[in-house]
């Protein structure tokens, strides 16, 4: 469970691109962010994956006061956290395999990430994983061979094979094809609805937040302005954003 309670951030020298942001997220839900440019989507994000410092608020996860941790207990809360960035930061070079068990920077030791070495009980576990992703055909094919909705779903692999319970997604369709959108999103819903996994995915374009969500956060100029269940927005709460 997270809970968020008046997270505020300031760039140094700056604007306030947060103001006093409160909301809950239970596991498996699907929560979309959607909002104009500029309002403070992508800053939500990081700040909930620790991308990003706090300037004041309260983050508790499961019950953990995340920021009250050291330095090590952060490092446990990132690696619980999957950051997936628009483009996923993948190893060109190397295989869907690899990548999902190499992890990303916060999830493996850097030896770990250079050498590229696997144990049994890894490869097993990640394999598993890209299977039931679709992609088990892709698992010994290079990343930059690869589309786009292959390697943002490489990447939710990644995150799932390193134990991840709450996925962070800046806009994870932008760009892709209706049919490929529609992959990777159901992916997603799937993992809340059989793993437990809490979503949370900035959503700007279309209504892919309408169809897949189960709740729409509203941000406008850094405030909430929308919490409510996933359905479609009226004219009203559109205009809002």
């Amino acid at each position: 469970m997270i809970n968020v309670i008046n997270l505020s951030k300031v760039i140094p020298g700056g604007p306030k691109v947060l103001n006093q942001i409160s909301f809950e997220a239970y596991p498996g839900q699907f929560i979309a962010i959607k909002g104009a440019s500029g309002s403070g989507k992508s800053m939500l994000l990081k700040c909930l994956a620790l991308q990003e410092k706090w300037t004041s608020g309260t983050y508790r996860f499961d019950g953990v006061d995340v920021l009250k941790q050291g330095f090590t207990g952060k490092m446990k809360v990132k690696r619980e956290i999957a950051y997936l960035e628009e483009k996923p930061q993948l190893f060109q070079t190397k295989t869907g395999l690899k990548n999902v068990i190499i992890g990303s920077v916060t999830q493996t030791p850097a030896w770990r990430r250079w050498t590229g070495m696997m144990r049994n009980d890894d490869y097993m576990g990640a394999m598993d994983t890209i299977e039931k992703l679709g992609l088990l055909d892709k698992a010994h094919q290079q990343a930059q061979k690869m589309s786009g909705g292959e390697r943002q779903r490489i990447a939710i692999a990644r995150a799932l094979v390193h134990g991840a319970k709450v996925i962070a997604a800046d806009e994870p369709v932008a760009g892709l094809d209706p049919h490929t959108a529609d992959r990777v999103l159901g992916d997603l819903k799937r993992l809340c609805q059989e793993q437990g996994v809490i979503v949370v995915a900035v959503m700007h374009q279309g209504d892919w937040a309408e169809r897949y969500a189960d709740r729409i956060l509203g941000l406008n100029n850094g405030e909430l302005v929308l919490d409510i269940r996933g359905r479609r927005l009226t004219e009203r709460e559109k205009m809002m954003l």
